[in-house]
């Protein structure tokens, strides 16, 4: 009997099978049924349990929650405007009935519309101007036009009625140079054909002078029109960033139009006026002067290498060939030098096997161009060795003058501006980039928001409140296996009534996407997702800027791996910087190892930004992936308002 125990014991011990034939000792004791009976319904008892939870999965699925989505752009709608209420001395109501035009989305065509009218009429004051003498002949004329410039230019015209363009029965100089500012429109990212008047005939037949007069009533209504229109696109874009996508988060700035008519019918040079609608930051005169110099630029032979083209040390490829010209091409002189044997030794022998001293080169070019020196060459050395054309350049340049007209016109002499294609977040501190650091943002299933806020708090030893679409569509699948996942990860779940409750005692099969009963975060420590601290600008976007114990992710040249916020590689520093106190107050706060929050003094923008051309503090400009894919969705937004501005003419 003894001996049968110790067998079983060794058989429990070391997991080992038991003979096929028991000793006597057990079917003589029953023990052999009892173990392998016991050890039967356990496995029974498992596997039922198994194909529950599989029933239970099947019936209920884990759900999922949905993020951002990008749209279908839809341009601002023109409207049809009826001018005959200025035809009149005696006008009608400042409130002109505008009724929409629909405009397609991408093939715009206009419905039959419904133009301004207006029954009710309020006296102004008679007036024997020239334009009084005119106004008989806007009876019947209409414009089209976009609905804050209509009603503006009514509004203006009711207030006072007097040309603003014309001068003795001719256009004047205020006009010549508002012509002069809109041709020019290119230049600035617009489109001088939005911008188009076409001035009335230098000759005419003196003998039909009501067509005389008519012709140049309608020129005055067409510059204020195309003016107004120049001043809105030049401050506010064209392009309604929140009409893009769920990603964009911005007021569209309100232009006081009326006050800019005013403004051109007072001022000398109406050509500055216009000009000085568009941004005058330094980051918009860079972009500009960028632009001319892309415009001026011969088109340059541009180097292919095939897509998907990946290579590491030994390895062969027919497109080395490429790989080297291209390196050749936008190599410094100095690598050009170091390796000059290198080259020679391959235009020699030329092959397509990648050797250890085209490795050695190949080092060096990703060292110049702030990539991993790793030798190897895929995507990111590729887009360095290749570059992009003149034309794309200039597409992201004009796109970033539009995205720079969404964002307030002064950035601030002191705020941080991250931006995303760039994985790189600067502080800038009296004009004047104070520290500057890589980061890591949002995976392109978990984008970052474009937005900005202000500052408010710097906090230590972070909490982390798990968000909700983690909790849905990360932990939920784990936890429906294993009901204990996050009390083993130390995390805290407290339920509507503020309560710690243990994840172990949650039936996750009843949470979905819109019922989660708990609260999850998980406190401070070494392995906390925010690390040693977090710097809050509050936003329904729940995004922030914080540490990370993640640090290897800062070596990538590729860096888009969190869930949307920001990870800082320098946490320190810019808490340091945006509190205006220096590191060891920072490592003070964090040493005490208690959750502490500490309010940032004074107001600090921050830019949670998206440009694939920035320009750099010395004025040149950088260029960047579209790592989201923005640019394209912006670009289709432009020429869908493109082809509504067409029809308006």
């Amino acid at each position: 009997m003894r001996k049968s125990l110790v067998a079983l014991v060794c058989v429990l011990t070391v997991g080992s099978a038991l003979p096929a034939t028991a000793p006597p000792a057990f079917a003589q004791n029953g023990l052999f049924d009892i173990i392998f009976g016991n050890q039967h319904r356990a496995r029974r008892h498992r596997q039922r349990e198994i194909e529950r939870l599989r029933a239970r999965q099947a019936a209920s699925p884990a759900p999922r929650i949905k993020g951002p989505t990008f749209y279908t752009y839809k341009p601002d709608v023109v409207k049809t405007f009826n001018l005959s209420v200025l035809a009149e001395v005696e006008v009608a109501s400042a409130d002109p009935v505008v009724a929409d035009v629909e405009v397609a989305s991408a093939d715009p065509i206009l419905t039959e519309a419904e133009v301004v009218s207006d029954d009710e009429t309020t006296a102004t004051p008679l007036s024997s101007s020239e334009f009084d003498k005119s106004r008989q002949y806007l009876e019947g004329y209409k414009i089209r036009a976009l609905k804050e410039v209509g009603a503006a230019l009514i509004e203006h015209y009711k207030a006072d009625p007097s040309f603003i363009w014309m001068t003795d029965g001719a256009p004047n100089d205020r006009a010549n140079a508002a012509l002069k500012a809109m041709a020019a429109a290119d230049e600035v990212g617009l489109s001088a054909q939005d911008y188009v008047v076409e001035l009335p005939a230098a000759e005419f037949d003196a003998s039909d002078m009501d067509a005389r007069k008519r012709a140049l009533m309608q020129f005055e209504m067409n510059m204020s029109a195309a003016a107004l229109h120049y001043v809105l696109d030049a401050t506010r874009g064209r392009i309604d960033p929140n009409r893009l996508s769920g990603y964009h988060d911005f007021k569209r700035k309100d232009v006081d139009l009326v006050a800019a008519l005013g403004n051109l019918a007072a001022t000398s040079d109406a050509g500055i006026y216009l000009r000085g609608s568009n941004p005058g930051n330094r980051q918009f005169k860079a972009l500009v002067a960028e632009l001319a110099t892309l415009r001026e630029a011969d088109a340059e032979d541009h180097i292919e290498i095939a897509e998907g083209t990946f290579l590491k040390l030994g390895r062969s490829s027919p497109e080395l060939k490429n790989i080297v010209a291209a390196i050749r091409k936008r190599g410094s002189d100095e690598l050009l030098v170091n390796h000059g044997i290198t080259l020679v030794d391959y235009d020699t022998s030329g092959g397509e096997l990648y050797t250890p001293e085209l490795v050695a080169m190949v080092r060096d070019f990703q060292k110049e161009n702030g990539l991993a020196a790793d030798g190897i060459i895929g995507r990111n050395t590729i887009g360095k060795l290749t570059g992009i054309t003149n034309e794309s350049k200039i597409d992201k340049v004009v796109l970033a003058m539009e995205r720079l007209r969404w964002l307030p016109r002064n950035l601030g002499s002191r705020h941080v501006f991250i931006n995303q294609p760039a994985f790189r977040a600067t502080y800038v501190n009296n004009d004047r980039d104070a520290i500057s650091m890589r980061v890591v943002v949002g995976k392109r299933s978990n984008q970052t928001s474009f937005f900005h806020d202000e500052i408010e708090t710097v906090e230590y030893n972070p909490y982390w409140g798990v968000p909700r679409s983690i909790i849905v569509n990360e932990m939920l699948p784990k936890l429906r296996q294993d009901p204990s996942y996050l009390d083993r990860l130390g995390y805290e779940l407290t339920d509507r009534r503020g309560r710690r409750v243990s994840s172990s005692n949650i039936d996750w099969f009843t949470v979905g996407s819109t019922t989660v009963p708990v609260d999850v975060r998980q406190p401070p420590g070494r392995k906390n997702a925010l690390g040693e601290l977090k710097i809050l600008f509050p936003n329904k976007h729940a995004i922030y800027m914080h540490d990370t114990p993640a640090k290897n992710l800062f070596n990538r040249d590729s860096r888009a791996f969190s869930h949307g916020c920001v990870r800082l590689q320098d946490p320190r520093g810019m808490a340091a910087a945006v509190l205006g106190k220096s590191r060891e107050h920072i490592a003070q706060q964090i040493a005490q190892g208690r959750n502490l929050a500490e309010p940032v003094p004074g107001k600090i923008p921050v830019y949670v930004s998206y440009f694939t051309a920035w320009p750099n503090e010395d004025g040149s400009v950088g260029y960047y992936s579209d790592m989201y894919g923005r640019d394209k969705h912006l670009d289709k937004a432009m020429e869908r308002t493109r082809q509504s501005r067409e029809i308006r003419g």
